[in-house]
């Protein structure tokens, strides 16, 4: 990872956004994860199933670790055990004991399984070590790392397993209703994610102990994060659990304490560096929420080619509240993007572009970005090489062929002429926010 906060300093990249750290589902998406504060091995460059032997003198860090950090990775760590040795079985098809969390089945199966929960924390503790140090050498370098929190957890993971009062299920720790988005930009049909929703009520109580836990531990590991869904925070779209299984079509908004939730936040954290997702339809309530804290939104240059004036996501309306992007990981790419458009729309995006045919429509948009007024600009890794929907990270409402796409140095190589361009644009950008 040193090799790519040098690429970044080289080119005078100053903030490194990235997708959850997580450990992700069977489809390799890490917005539905066994937990939201474990860190995925595969990131690092370990292997769960491999035990970790600690050296004499990590035991004394080890142990304090695992004490500062009993709230979450006791649970998570026997929620790993205990789903290897169900064949993978989701926790509410776990023996109702064990299901239910009753003490004496949970302290016995610690007791058997005492070096396996152990070899999971161990793991979590040098991943943690391994990223504090990546965090150290990214400061030293100047570059701040922009993290990303989903709105929602996933029903199968230790964060409901562990917190089932949190959470709006029925007595066999099955949802009554599950998350998702009705029918819009990106879907016809709208979007079933099959997350459990909170138990507002039951969360307010405890003036919100369980996310003051999950921020504290993203901002352990980030200099800022990404809201996802900002929205959910004023309402929630409820789609009962029973209704189709392959649309959200049905279902309904439900008010949330946001505001509260933010409050509370600021309670502990008096700098609360959140940027808010808020892509969609957003309505006049959840901009008076995201106003109302301060926090940075989100514009996308892809959506700003129609013809309505007001448009949020057009150059001239980008304000200094807003991160600007080309595209985000749910978008295509921008040259995929511009290629599956019809000709009549190419024209149009080169025309408000200022291109002749065949102009360099991808670079075209790095610039556009940089020009705007917006507070931080974040391309995707893919705009910075140019390259097509081949490296496409997600289609949101499809399960298959998502998230795989990496980069090789070989595409960085060849990009050569491109880096250096933007990497100018960019001091010249600094440089005249200076004066």
């Amino acid at each position: 990872m040193e090799r790519f906060l040098d690429f970044m300093q080289q080119h005078h990249l100053r903030v490194w956004q990235m997708l959850p750290l997580s450990i992700p589902d069977h489809t390799g998406s890490p917005y539905q994860s066994c937990s939201a504060f474990a860190i995925d091995p595969g990131l690092l460059g370990l292997d769960p199933v491999d035990p970790l032997l600690l050296a004499a003198g990590d035991r004394r860090a080890f142990d304090a670790f695992r004490e500062q950090h009993a709230y979450w990775v006791e649970d998570f760590a026997r929620f790993m055990v205990l789903r290897r040795h169900f064949e993978g079985a989701p926790w509410h098809d776990w023996p109702a004991a064990l299901r239910d969390r009753e003490p004496a089945a949970l302290a016995g199966f610690a007791a058997q399984y005492q070096g396996a929960i152990e070899a999971e924390i161990i793991v979590q503790f040098v991943l943690d070590q391994r990223w504090q140090a990546m965090r150290a050498a990214a400061a030293e370098r100047d570059i701040l790392l922009f993290g990303d929190m989903p709105i929602f957890v996933a029903l199968d993971s230790a964060d409901v397993w562990a917190n089932q009062d949190q959470f709006l299920l029925d007595a066999n720790g099955r949802p009554t209703h599950v998350a998702g988005v009705p029918p819009d930009y990106f879907s016809e049909t709208g979007q079933r994610w099959g997350n459990p929703h909170y138990n507002w009520e039951r969360m307010q109580a405890d003036d919100f102990a369980w996310w003051h836990a999950r921020m504290r531990r993203k901002l352990g590991w980030f200099d800022m994060v990404r809201l996802d869904h900002f929205w959910g925070l004023v309402a929630s779209w409820m789609i009962p659990a029973d209704a189709d299984a392959e649309t959200a079509v049905e279902g309904y908004w439900q008010a949330v304490p946001g505001e509260a939730l933010l409050e509370s936040l600021h309670a502990e954290f008096d700098d609360l560096p959140i940027v808010a997702e808020d892509l969609g339809v957003i309505t006049p309530d959840i901009e008076a929420l995201r106003r109302h804290f301060g926090l940075p939104g989100m514009a996308v240059l892809q959506f700003s080619f129609d013809h309505f004036d007001n448009n949020p996501h057009k150059p001239r309306n980008i304000g200094t509240d807003r991160v600007v992007y080309t595209g985000t990981h749910d978008n295509d790419t921008t040259l995929g993007w511009y290629q599956g458009l019809d000709q009549g729309m190419q024209a149009h995006v080169r025309e408000v572009l200022g291109l002749d045919e065949g102009g360099d429509v991808v670079g075209a948009m790095l610039d556009t970005a940089l020009q705007t007024r917006a507070a931080l600009a974040v391309f995707p890794m893919q705009d910075l090489l140019a390259l097509g929907s081949e490296a496409r990270m997600n289609i949101p409402g499809e399960v298959a062929d998502n998230w795989p796409w990496r980069f090789e140095w070989v595409q960085v190589d060849a990009a050569a002429e491109r880096l250096a361009h933007l990497s100018n644009k960019i001091e010249e950008t600094r440089r005249a926010d200076a004066c």
